[in-house]
């Protein structure tokens, strides 16, 4: 097995890489499916040592010739295994079907699959359908797939949790919860978004011996961002550095009952370096919030004009948390977009930019997937469909980098023509509050000098990162936005960055 890769694509381009392996460089098909089921039954030993009794479920396709290799391995190793099959493996093609005869001789027990064959397993392999899915599983394979999932023990899936779309991410009707997945050759795109990471649980990576110079003959879908250029991006400081050298932030919104929206991405944009933040707010907020946090500086502003003087100063404008859809918010949206000066949009900035589109290449708008919806005049449920042509959809029409927010989510720039996808950030985070905070990050980390994409990707990298980090402090239930902000401070210095990258898991010190 290898550290996984950064590279991301999509299910032909996989097919692809494998073609070229078997009739450009003369591998036998057989050959890379006895590797697979041998990465597959490593990770099975190295995960569940103790097991002793597996139950593989099999299919009709090359996913069911790896799941029969990694029977018979099974079989050979000593350890009580059965294979209850989904389609007639005499009539299995190929690869597949030597994979079901080599099983055969090796005495492995195969039989038609029923809930009672599970009853005694340990451990369930998932080996029913590979990456080649398009429509929604129904009938017998949708009752075998909600039977694994409803059974105690545990599921290790292999190349894709069967029912989940590799592109995408989504749900084909139903779809296996493993609690770990190997994957091969490429990692699939939809392994890391939408509903990929809740069905894929931990996923591994076994490259088959594939030679590396094939690779480069197929471009990526999409990138994992994993942080390894931050030292650079965010290095040591000058000792002879002044506040002036990294930015002014200027946060706008926290309309009437929002006021704690703009003080959070203020403050986030403060922790994450920026040199000065203002917050652009209603009169009534002014007072109280520069009392609660005096190193931020908060301007009571009611209309267009008093914002002018702000935006002028600015580095960087952000604008959305707590702003809004009545007439302030637009009249300070409307002021906003007046100027030349990048942007971070963000909430009900969002909301009323969806209601007046506007193009341009120099700001950032960071939807959930909602929003994103909104912008793109469709549902919730179509963006989460295909969050990857959702992300790209929102750039394309409206112009520099698009964040979708969500598991795994997802960095489009049409300046940079590339796709990112974040690889930090956990379940606690699901709480309000916390897209302000991003919101502050990107923008702390523009004000210091960071192009647009690069921005949007370390910023949503680092946001996860602290909230992972608060996680492990204290558990993701009830983990608020604020909890980030001091794992924020430590997450973009740079003390902590080259063993994080590393992968080692530990925290920091609090």
């Amino acid at each position: 097995m290898c550290e996984l890769p950064v590279e991301l694509y999509r299910a032909a381009q996989v097919r692809e890489l494998d073609r070229m392996a078997i009739q450009e460089r003369g591998i036998p098909g057989y050959t890379l499916m006895s590797r697979a089921g041998a990465a597959a039954f490593d990770r099975l030993r190295q995960r569940w040592p103790a097991v002793r009794r597996i139950g593989v479920v099999c299919g009709g396709g090359n996913n069911a010739g790896d799941g029969y290799v990694v029977a018979r391995l099974a079989r050979q190793a000593g350890l009580e295994v059965r294979v209850l099959t989904l389609t007639d493996p005499a009539l299995l093609g190929g690869d597949a079907q030597t994979a079901w005869q080599d099983a055969i001789a090796a005495a492995v027990p195969v039989a038609p699959f029923t809930a009672t064959g599970l009853a005694d397993a340990e451990l369930l392999v998932d080996a029913i359908l590979g990456t080649g899915l398009e429509r929604e599983i129904s009938g017998l394979w949708r009752g075998v797939i909600i039977a694994m999932n409803g059974h105690p023990a545990e599921i290790l899936a292999l190349d894709i949790p069967s029912g989940l779309h590799a592109d995408t991410g989504a749900i084909l009707g139903a779809a296996i919860h493993a609690a770990a997945t190997i994957t091969f050759i490429g990692l699939k795109l939809g392994l890391f978004t939408g509903q990929g990471p809740a069905c894929c649980g931990a996923v591994s990576f076994a490259d088959l011996d594939v030679p590396p110079d094939i690779y480069p003959a197929i471009h990526p879908a999409c990138w994992r961002y994993v942080g390894a250029d931050l030292p650079e991006l965010l290095p040591p400081r000058s000792r002879s550095a002044h506040k002036g050298h990294f930015g002014h932030v200027l946060v706008v919104g926290g309309d009437s009952g929002m006021a704690g929206a703009a003080r959070m991405a203020g403050e986030a944009a403060a922790r994450c370096g920026a040199g000065l933040v203002s917050i652009a707010t209603r009169a009534a907020h002014a007072g109280w919030q520069a009392a609660a946090r005096p190193e931020l500086m908060f301007h009571g502003i009611e209309d267009e004009e008093g914002l002018t003087p702000l935006l002028d100063r600015a580095t960087v404008i952000a604008i959305g948390p707590g702003l809004g859809r009545g007439d302030w918010g637009r009249a300070m949206l409307r002021a906003t977009l007046a100027c030349d000066k990048p942007l971070v949009v963000d909430a009900d900035g969002l909301n009323l930019l969806a209601i007046e589109p506007g193009y341009r290449d120099g700001w950032i708008l960071t939807p959930h997937p909602g929003e994103a919806a909104r912008l793109l005049k469709m549902t919730p449920d179509q963006v989460e469909a295909d969050r990857f042509v959702a992300v790209e959809q929102v750039a394309l029409r409206y112009g520099g980098v698009a964040v979708l927010k969500g598991a795994g989510s997802l960095i489009a720039s049409t300046i940079d023509g590339q796709v990112a996808l974040g690889t930090t950030g956990n379940p606690g985070m699901a709480s309000g509050g916390m897209g302000d905070v991003l919101t502050g990050v990107i923008a702390g980390l523009v004000a210091q000098g960071l192009p647009l994409f690069v921005a949007a990707k370390a910023g949503v990298y680092l946001h996860g990162l602290a909230g992972d980090w608060a996680a492990q402090a204290g558990g993701e239930r009830g983990l608020l936005a604020t909890d980030l902000l001091p794992w924020l401070r430590q997450a973009v210095n740079g003390w902590l960055l080259d063993s994080r990258i590393r992968g080692n898991d530990g925290k920091p010190t609090s």
